[in-house]
């Protein structure tokens, strides 16, 4: 099964490194393939469970990204990465 979302990086400082951690630890957790993306910048998917990968995409602040999973717990996946990117990566 595969899942795609968009969503909006509303956070002040963007991805760095904290919330690029954050991201890719939760994107870890899943056992789905997991590709990010940055379509505001028009990059190149990146593997959304390496944080170098992450970090290459130098989201800012009103950048949307798109969250790709493939596997059987895709639409968990994206769902799980899309509350994280919404809550400014504060987990509850």
């Amino acid at each position: 099964m595969t899942q795609e979302i968009e969503v909006v990086i509303a956070n002040e400082a963007g991805l760095h490194l904290r919330p690029a951690a954050l991201f890719v630890q939760t994107a870890s957790g899943y056992e789905s393939d997991i590709k990010v993306r940055n379509l505001t910048r028009n990059t190149d998917y990146q593997n959304a469970k390496s944080t170098i990968g992450v970090m290459m995409l130098q989201c800012a602040k009103g950048d949307i990204i798109s969250i790709q999973a493939v596997g059987g717990d895709a639409s968990t996946a994206v769902a799980g990465l899309k509350q994280l990117v919404e809550n400014n990566f504060v987990t509850l």
